[in-house]
């Protein structure tokens, strides 16, 4: 498992808020929604994305924008156009009083908008859950990602048009993997593009050595992994992986498996109704009281009072 399948072990979209926006000015949208991603594209004309801090961006058809949660933000057909509605938790729609636009401004099956035959379509993909696993990778991207036209391309995107408003069995999960691929897509141009600031744990993935070392803690994280035998897989001395670890990835390599395994257990706490000594066993500690031990020396609160919290 690498970087980006770790994201998707975290947000990846499970009945995702998915629709077409079809708009004619003067239109502006306030997105309350404290969603944690949401992945907009625009097919005709043009719309603005006015952050509460930051400047403006624009899209025009072929970019992408993401906007990471849960902070609100407008969409719009012009920077200073005053919201006259709001998007709240769930895809709820209303106006800036409360009443419902849900109904009135149905246009068919997942198309929502002012008018049928409006200038503007942005396609919006948004995330509901917010996955502790990939906490790491959202931290590193900015409160609005942009990626223009000109910079990358990706044939999802029109594929994406052309699946959002079917009606057919099994359409919803279809969606849900073409937005996981989506954002993969979009993560990894941003990542790589000239400039990009790619976190360190992220370009270490690239290394020989080290790239080794953390695919085999992601992918078998209850393996009782000791920087010795880590090292022997990865081919290189107890003393070189571990320089090399830190240097790379900014943290000593069972201090990573520490947080991905506290991070992996987190999530199953709040997603399965297995028992702690059950998940403590699945993410590589010997038991219940091992992990209650580590979850609250790390995060604050035990296994019980995090799940407590979903």
């Amino acid at each position: 498992m690498d970087a980006l399948a770790g994201l998707l072990d975290g947000p990846r979209a499970k009945g995702a808020f998915l629709l077409r926006m079809i708009m004619e000015p003067p239109w502006s949208v306030r997105i309350e929604d404290r969603a944690p991603l949401c992945l907009m594209c625009v097919t005709e004309g043009e719309a603005w994305i006015v952050p509460g801090q930051g400047d403006p961006v624009l899209l025009r058809p072929g970019d992408i924008a993401i906007a990471r949660g849960p902070e609100p933000y407008t969409v719009a057909y012009s920077t200073d156009a005053p919201p006259r509605a709001v998007i709240g938790p769930g895809g709820v729609c209303t106006t800036l009083s409360g009443e419902p636009l849900s109904e009135s401004m149905h246009l068919g099956v997942r198309s929502w908008g002012n008018a049928l035959d409006g200038s503007t379509t942005l396609l919006v993909g948004t995330y509901q859950m917010d996955g502790e696993v990939s906490r790491r990778l959202l931290d590193a991207l900015p409160a609005l990602l942009h990626l223009p036209a000109e910079v990358w391309s990706c044939p999802l995107m029109p594929f994406l048009d052309e699946e959002i408003a079917r009606d057919e069995p099994g359409q919803s999960v279809v969606l849900d993997r073409v937005l996981d691929l989506l954002l993969i897509a979009a993560v990894r141009a941003w990542f790589s593009r000239p400039g990009g600031e790619a976190p360190a744990w992220y370009r270490a993935m690239a290394d020989p050595v080290v790239g080794r070392a953390l695919r085999l803690l992601q992918n078998d994280p209850a393996h009782p992994w000791t920087v010795a035998s880590l090292a022997a897989r990865a081919g290189v001395s107890r003393a070189a992986l571990a320089r090399r670890f830190t240097d790379l990835v900014g943290e000593p390599p069972m201090a990573y498996l520490t947080g991905w395994r506290l991070a992996l257990a987190a999530d199953l706490l709040r997603e399965t109704d297995a028992t702690v000594e059950s998940v403590a066993r699945q993410v590589g500690y010997s038991s219940a009281f091992a992990l209650s031990a580590s979850f609250k020396r790390v995060r604050g609160i035990s296994p019980r009072e995090h799940r407590g919290t979903g």
